[in-house]
């Protein structure tokens, strides 16, 4: 769950941010495990070490705090998204967007998993949500499309190149338990994280072609996404 900027607030609003961090952090554990329906606001402030009228107080509703939930974990994403700017080169850019990505699936697991339940599920609660995945998803891919006219990039489609990035990046917390188990460990660590990081971007930014440069680090018939290093 990302943090709450509390400097600079006053003390009743860095009570509140604290408290609600608190409460959300509980809240997605129970969302991610039992669902909407199976958790039960009892249980939240049970395990948010606060009292029950606190959770109502500041969330009147379990459907408040579930779409508080989904802000939170979209709010985390637009923040890796900001990596995706046009005046900088596609190489660096990705790269940043893909470790930021996977570092926030990396420390927010749970809020993950819970997303990925949603989804599952039907996502009744995230289709209030779709203008803004809409707009910002479209903001980024006009920015691989400038990247594409000045010959930055191969020709791909920008939507589809996020669907996939996406995919990879969330595996590791979606799917833990697979990803632990056909790397022969227990649990995931950091270095697996910074391992896959490492191995995606290396696919995403080498593995594609541009029919014009090749990579030499690869081999034949493998060309360089973003032209030489």
């Amino acid at each position: 769950m990302a943090k709450p900027k509390s400097c600079g607030k006053a003390p009743e609003a860095r009570i509140r941010a604290r408290n609600e961090a608190k409460i959300l952090k509980a809240a997605v554990a129970l969302f991610a495990t039992k669902g909407f329906d199976g958790t039960r606001m009892g249980e939240v402030a049970e395990r948010s070490g606060l009292p029950r009228a606190n959770v109502y107080y500041y969330f009147p509703t379990k459907k408040r705090m579930y779409n508080a939930a989904i802000e939170s974990v979209l709010d985390g994403w637009d923040r890796a998204f900001e990596h995706i700017e046009a005046s900088r080169e596609p190489r660096q850019a990705i790269s940043d967007y893909v470790v930021a990505k996977l570092e926030y699936s990396r420390k927010h697991s749970a809020e993950s998993r819970f997303f990925a339940n949603e989804v599952l599920s039907g996502a009744k609660f995230l289709r209030r949500h779709n203008r803004h995945m809409q707009e910002v998803t479209r903001q980024r891919s006009a920015v691989v499309e400038q990247w594409i006219e000045k010959g930055k990039i191969a020709t791909v489609d920008p939507h589809h190149f996020f669907i996939m990035l996406w995919s990879a990046t969330q595996f590791y917390a979606d799917f833990a338990y697979l990803a632990s188990r056909v790397l022969d460990k227990r649990k995931l660590t950091s270095k697996d994280y910074e391992a896959a990081a490492e191995t995606i971007v290396k696919v995403v930014l080498d593995g594609c072609s541009t029919g014009t440069e090749k990579n030499p680090g690869m081999d034949d018939g493998h060309l360089d996404c973003l032209g030489k290093r």
